[in-house]
């Protein structure tokens, strides 16, 4: 079973997707953290951002791993842990540049179809999930909501992670994300193939509860009970 979470930044899109996979007792895939994973490579490598031939290089030699942890997913870029490393606010700014190199996006999407091959069953979450990596997932979801509140919830997270960053600074990013990140899930909705879920005026246990109950709907209570081992 193959469940698929797309949709803007802040919107919630990690840790519902966590707390979905881990309800249904399947794996999580965070596939935003990929190209995190490689922004932040690039960073520490000193590489032109305009240099689309070594960017590509270094997403497809580039090991990235995920882990449980005690905390949440690990994420490990050639054995070294990077979870925190990859959620600062340069890696923030730096992944669109990133994201945007199409031989980029090549090696990353074979990587995640390797990965939900090798899994089976999962919960992936990213910008084009349901359209690109696996088109043939059982429910597509497109979580949504008010820039303002996204921003909000972004800002709150680098601060309580020690990061010195302002509001302003955070929603001009998301603003500046959004214009290029629309396109990769705007025709699972003008489809039809994906459920909207507008998360602005939900708490995180109701978007997951929400979802949890679409997948139970759409696959069968039997599917959903296989999974879990019931």
């Amino acid at each position: 079973m193959i469940v698929t979470i797309d949709g803007p930044a802040g919107s919630g899109k990690s840790t519902v997707a966590q707390r979905l996979a881990r309800r249904l007792g399947v794996a999580y895939l965070d596939t935003g953290a990929m190209y995190r994973a490689i922004a932040l490579a690039a960073l520490r490598q000193r590489i032109d951002l305009t240099d689309v031939e070594q960017l590509a290089a270094l997403a497809r030699n580039t090991q990235i791993r995920f882990e449980p942890g005690p905390a949440g997913q690990r994420v490990l870029v050639d054995g070294l842990d990077v979870s925190e490393a990859i959620r600062t606010m340069q890696v923030n700014e730096t992944t669109p540049f990133v994201a945007k190199v199409p031989q980029v996006r090549e090696a990353l999407v074979l990587k995640q179809k390797q990965m939900g091959q090798h899994l089976g069953s999962l919960v992936a979450e990213g910008r084009d999930q349901g359209s690109v990596v696996f088109p043939q997932a059982d429910v597509k979801f497109v979580l949504d909501g008010n820039v303002d509140k996204r921003a909000g919830r972004r800002y709150t997270e680098l601060r309580a992670a020690g990061q010195d960053v302002s509001y302003d600074t955070v929603l001009s990013n998301l603003q500046q994300r959004d214009r290029g990140d629309q396109k990769h899930w705007l025709g699972l909705l003008t489809s039809g193939l994906a459920v909207h879920v507008d998360t602005t005026g939900m708490e995180i246990d109701e978007v997951v509860e929400y979802l949890y109950q679409a997948v139970v709907q759409r696959t069968g209570a039997g599917t959903i009970d296989r999974v879990q081992g019931k």
